[in-house]
C-alpha cells in the first residue's frame, strides 16, 4: 500500500475502476501474492501495472531489464509490449520466493521471452554489454543511486528508465533523514534531476515513479 492509498483509499479505488482491466493471469498472481507472501504490498499494483504495460506497448522494446522481480507481476506487465523477437531479463536475489514467479512465467504466453535470473543486479550491470530500451527498478532502495550510475551506460537515446518508490511514503520531504534508504532515494532524485542526458518527471502514482527518458 502506498502513501497516497493510505491518504485517500476511495480515490484509489476510483482510479482502478476507471483503468483498463488486467489480464486473468495477473489477477491470479496478485491473489496468490497476497495469500503466500509476507510482504504482499511490495507487488506492483493494478494502476502501476497498467502504466508499465502502456509504456511497454508504446516503446515496443526489444530489450528490457527489470531489477527486483518479487513475484513477477511487473515482469508480466512489461512483457505485454515486447517486440516479437524481444526479451526481458528480470533479476532478483530471493531464491526462496523464486518458485512463484517461475510458476507464472511458465504459464505466460511470453514464457520464451522471459529470462529470470537469481543474480546481484550490480554484478550483472558491471558485466553485461547489453543496451536496454526499457528498464524498471523496484529493488533495494539503498542501491538506487548506484543502479542509476551503472544503468546509464547501458541506455541509448530514447531509452526509458523507471524507478519505483521514489517518494518513499513522503519521507523524501525530510530535510535530514536518518534512514539510509531515504537518503539514497533523495540522492537518486537529485542525480536524475541534474543529469542533462535525461529528461524526467516524478509521477505521484502509488509511492512515486521517477520516469526518465534518455535524450
Amino acid at each position: 500500500m502506498s502513501f497516497f492509498e493510505e491518504k485517500n483509499p476511495e480515490m484509489d479505488r476510483y482510479l482502478e475502476n476507471h483503468a483498463s482491466s488486467e489480464p486473468e493471469i495477473l489477477k491470479k498472481l496478485r491473489r496468490e501474492t497476497f495469500q503466500k507472501t509476507t510482504q504482499p504490498h511490495m507487488i506492483s499494483g493494478y494502476q502501476q501495472g497498467r502504466l508499465l504495460t502502456i509504456i511497454s506497448k508504446m516503446l515496443n522494446p526489444k530489450n528490457v531489464l527489470e531489477i527486483g522481480t518479487f513475484t513477477g507481476y511487473a515482469t508480466l506487465c512489461l512483457t505485454e509490449g515486447l517486440s516479437s523477437d524481444g526479451k526481458i531479463t528480470t533479476l532478483d536475489v530471493n531464491e526462496d520466493l523464486a518458485y512463484l514467479p517461475r510458476k507464472y512465467f511458465s504459464e505466460s504466453k511470453f514464457s520464451n521471452q522471459i529470462d529470470f535470473q537469481i543474480q546481484d543486479a550490480k554484478e550483472f550491470l558491471r558485466n553485461t554489454d547489453e543496451v536496454f530500451d526499457l528498464v524498471f527498478i523496484d529493488a533495494d532502495k539503498e542501491n538506487y543511486a548506484e543502479y542509476f550510475r551503472l544503468i546509464k551506460p547501458k541506455t541509448k537515446s530514447g531509452s526509458v528508465v523507471l524507478f519505483d518508490n521514489v517518494l518513499w511514503y513522503g519521507k523524501v520531504l525530510e530535510e535530514k533523514p536518518k534512514q539510509k534508504s531515504t537518503q539514497v532515494i533523495k540522492e537518486l532524485n537529485d542525480l536524475v534531476a541534474k543529469d542533462e542526458d535525461f529528461e524526467n518527471l516524478i509521477l505521484p502514482l502509488r509511492d512515486g515513479v521517477n520516469f526518465l527518458r534518455r535524450k
